[in-house]
């Protein structure tokens, strides 16, 4: 049975606004505290049909955007130790479904990293809609995944004196996303 879209959202085309969207990511450092950095989504288009599951997304990340306040630690995180950004610019999602859950949205789709494809789900929620200042209609949307960097060839580490390693395994994903109605 496919399901009808949330309130206030109508279907159509929605390019992701860059200016007012971005990638976040959090990973466990030395198993003590977390490092939090945030990536540009330079292009994307959110496709809403008049059902959920008949619903799309295809989203480019530019790796070499990567901040965490630590301009060593970018530098060090788009070299070939990790993500490679010279030879391996974006990553890519595209969805291969869409479901209504509970809680919004189960986008299922393949995500590019460092040029390896690896299936994911984001569990995702409308945010709403709205008409900005200058009259365009806009969609808003928060979704999140957790990888394994292993999965995506990241395999770079540092053993600790401790015990343990420098970088978990284990990462959260997490987009907000505006888009504004095309046509």
């Amino acid at each position: 049975m496919a399901t009808t879209l949330p309130a206030g959202l109508t279907a159509g085309t929605y390019a992701i606004d860059a200016s007012h969207s971005q990638a976040t990511f959090t990973v466990r450092h030395a198993g003590i505290s977390k490092v939090r950095g945030t990536l540009a989504i330079t292009e994307g288009t959110v496709s809403i049909a008049e059902t959920v599951e008949d619903s799309s997304v295809a989203a480019t990340i530019d790796a070499a955007s990567v901040s965490t306040g630590d301009e060593k630690r970018d530098g060090h995180l788009r070299s070939a130790d990790f993500w490679d950004a010279d030879n391996k610019p974006t990553w890519t999602f595209t969805s291969t479904g869409v479901e209504a859950t509970d809680d919004g949205f189960a986008v299922v789709g393949d995500l590019t990293i460092n040029g390896v494809t690896r299936p994911v789900t984001l569990a995702t929620e409308f945010s709403g809609t709205a008409t900005d200042p200058f009259g365009y209609a806009r969609a808003g949307f928060e979704a999140a995944t957790t990888i394994s960097r292993k999965d995506f060839d990241l395999t770079w580490n540092a053993a600790l004196e401790a015990g343990g390693v420098m970088v978990s395994d284990k990462v959260t994903i997490t987009l907000d996303i505006s888009t504004i109605a095309q046509g």
